[in-house]
């Protein structure tokens, strides 16, 4: 049979042209392009392993499963719950005890706010293998003792200390009471904003605990109504200090287990304070508390007799705009102790003394230490990860306590991140870059050079070969006003320079944030790069205020929230307006939470430059956010009421011109469902058509069962029909 080659060619372009899978929304929300991972990697303390949390199919069980630093050979699975029937319903989360001969496993999970939540603990002995379930409640973080013969936990606004060879429980506390006080627990707007739960700890000798304890009995109470399915709506009600209310009057607590007796620290200096970070240093009877003061321009590191209560001062910081509370502090042998700081305009690392006096400053540079690994004392090495390779990347690096002898050990341009073993030996690495999907390997740390591959997610990148999907470009950005910003743009696969595209631009905008980076980012890229597949530009831009540029830049919207940055976004969508391939009079602007607040402002402030906007859980006014937040960054309404009121969209509602569409769920415990509903009622009063979603009963990250999937569909449909 003679073939006729020009249908040949034909039929091969068709099945290029039309053969190429198109991404849904049921797709992306359904898990169908999730990447690989290492579940709940933990490095050993005490031997040069690390384990995994894994899960097989097959026997529908998980195991956490321990691996050698060195080979990456499994070296045994430590427990598979289907051998153990109490733990049917899986493993949530597990630590080890000191000596790493015991597990403690929570399940059962029961979320309470972001970070907060009680579970089911078992303790599991991984020498005879039995199980046992330590409490008949669920706790809130179960911590053992350093000594590994006590775990510490909470329980109703309550703590208390359990013995585990006895299983006798002890009370440190007793006045704990809902809405009211709560001991070593952080309250709600700790636990958002200076990110931490456990307000407890033990001493390193295990005869002591310290706890901050909140007494929340004055804070304004914030209620919300609970649909769910019950024939009359159920009421949530909780402490929320919004921006100048009342705070927490919070105190600091030194209990002694032996003698039961508590002591407490005498902070008699401070008034309307914060203990944003506290833990007890290398030596026995020494703890470390930081303080700020409400403003948070001022913070002293304070070290505390663990008999007296007495406290001094051991280094103080202050800053024209804000401190920025991070996990970094870490006491080395002598207690010396190594800490990091924006004080030099970057943030870097430093070295103190045990008496506070500057030793060193370890790095040094226009760039920022963006996380601090740990540091090797027989070496005298810190592990750190910077952007010195560009803003929008990640490496991880090795320097000398005094500054010296600098090396890069990743290798690839993109987000490098480190988990190193306890030796500090080796490290795994994962990587990821805008083209990469996620990868896992195992480097040496001497000059960071691979060993071996631990995943590398290629059947997922052999999968979105299919879809023939763009790629992002990366560039930088210049303003009429001469702001030079982070950015990147998505185009069609099969662009023409010569047609006119409409362009959609994602943003968050938040203080210290950043949405332009080199890595393989989350499940709205998905949705990013279906858009483009439907024909549409998608584009993301940092203005001034987001992080990894240097102090100045990020802090440049102090008392103004919402002034520069919305700026930067009108100024960013002209110049993009006037790229030959873009059609201006289309471009729509979208984001989430400060994302929300700020794409309701741009299509307000930005009336003549965008057409449509689409605002999920957004502040619409921020006498209506947290105190801790707000006044971070904008001090209080009392003080800065211009500041608040001029760059609020809730007052800016009467220059509507363009499409809207205003998101929000109504169990939204951070930004209350309550700034959408004053934002509904301003556009009623301003006679101004929009659109509106409420999700019943869901909160910030508004999620379960189809809800992701309905609310991409609704949100891809109105830029269908509006861009």
């Amino acid at each position: 049979m003679k073939l006729n080659v020009s249908f040949v060619l034909f039929f091969l372009c068709t099945i290029s042209l039309f053969g190429q899978q198109k991404i849904t929304v049921e797709d992306i929300y359904s898990g169908a392009f999730r990447a690989k991972g290492m579940d709940e990697l933990q490095s050993m303390k005490n031997t040069n392993q690390y384990t995994v949390l894994n899960y097989d199919a097959a026997s529908r069980s998980m195991q956490i499963d321990l691996f050698d630093f060195a080979t990456l050979k499994k070296v045994a699975t430590l427990i598979d719950t289907k051998s153990h029937t109490v733990l049917a319903d899986g493993i949530d989360s597990y630590t080890f005890s000191p000596d790493e001969n015991s597990i403690l496993i929570a399940n059962n999970t029961n979320q309470i706010f972001r970070h907060s939540f009680t579970a089911d603990y078992y303790l599991y002995d991984t020498t005879n293998k039995k199980v046992s379930k330590v409490f008949d409640f669920q706790v809130q973080e179960p911590t053992f003792s350093p000594d590994g013969k006590k775990i510490a936990f909470a329980r109703d606004n309550n703590l208390y200390v359990f013995d585990i060879a006895s299983k006798q429980i002890t009370a440190i506390t007793s006045d704990g009471k809902k809405n009211s006080v709560i001991n070593g627990i952080t309250d709600w707007v700790y636990e958002e904003e200076f990110a931490f739960v456990r307000a407890f700890d033990w001493s390193k000798d295990s005869k002591k605990v310290a706890y901050i304890r909140f007494d929340e009995s004055q804070v304004p109470e914030f209620s919300m109504s609970m649909f769910k399915k019950d024939l009359y709506p159920t009421v949530e009600t909780f402490k929320y200090p919004k921006a100048g209310e009342k705070n927490s009057e919070v105190s600091l607590h030194i209990y002694d287990v032996a003698s039961k007796g508590t002591q407490k620290v005498n902070l008699s200096q401070y008034t309307d304070f914060y203990i944003a970070r506290m833990q007890w240093t290398n030596e026995n009877n020494v703890l470390s508390a930081q303080v700020l003061n409400r403003h948070q321009d001022n913070l002293d590191l304070l070290f505390i007799d663990g008999n007296s209560g007495a406290a001094k001062v051991v280094l103080n910081e202050k800053d024209k705009a804000y401190i920025d509370v991070t996990d970094n502090l870490t006491f080395l042998k002598d207690n010396s102790f190594i800490w990091t700081s924006e004080k030099d305009g970057f943030n870097h690392i430093y070295l103190y003394d045990k008496t506070g006096k500057l030793k060193n400053q370890v790095t040094k540079g226009n760039w920022e230490v963006t996380n601090y690994y740990g540091f090797d004392e027989k070496t005298n090495t810190v592990f750190y990860q910077s952007v010195e390779n560009g803003s929008i990347n990640r490496d991880i690096y090795s320097i000398n306590l005094n500054g010296k002898n600098k090396v890069r050990l990743s290798k690839s341009t993109g987000t490098n991140a480190a988990t190193f073993s306890p030796n500090f030996q080796y490290f795994i690495t994962t990587f990821s870059s805008a083209t990469q999907p996620t990868t896992y390997t195992l480097n040496e740390a001497k000059k960071g050079a691979q060993v071996q591959v631990i995943e590398n997610n290629a059947a997922l990148a052999s999968k979105l070969k299919g879809y023939n999907l763009p790629s992002k470009e990366f560039f930088v950005l210049k303003t009429a006003k001469g702001n030079e910003l982070n950015a990147w743009i998505l185009k069609p696969k099969d662009f023409d320079p010569n047609k006119k595209y409409p362009v959609f631009m994602y943003q968050y905008s938040g203080p210290g944030s950043q949405q332009v980076n080199n890595d393989w980012n989350s499940n709205d890229d998905y949705w990013f790069q279906m858009l483009a597949q439907q024909g549409y530009i998608v584009a993301c831009v940092d203005g001034r205020g987001t992080g990894f540029k240097g102090a100045a830049f990020k802090k440049v919207t102090q008392k103004e929230l919402g002034k520069y940055e919305v700026e930067d976004q009108i100024d960013a969508a002209i110049v993009i307006g006037n790229y030959p391939y873009v059609d201006k009079n289309r471009i729509g602007i979208w984001g989430w939470s400060y994302g929300g607040f700020m794409a309701s402002n741009c299509l307000l402030k930005g009336a003549d430059v965008f057409k449509m906007a689409i605002a999920v859980a957004p502040v619409t006014n921020w006498r209506f956010y947290d105190s801790i937040y707000t006044e971070r960054y904008m001090q209080t309404p009392q003080e800065n009421a211009s500041g608040y009121d001029e760059n609020s969209p809730i007052n800016h509602v009467n220059k509507l011109k363009g499409k809207f569409l205003l998101i929000h769920g109504s169990g939204d415990d951070n930004v209350h469902v309550q700034n959408s509903m004053q934002m509904i009622e301003a556009l009623i009063q301003a006679n101004k058509q929009f659109d509106s979603q409420i999700y019943p009963d869901k909160n910030h990250g508004i999620y379960g069962g189809k809800t992701r999937i309905q609310l991409f569909n609704k949100m891809t449909n109105f830029i269908k029909e509006n861009l």
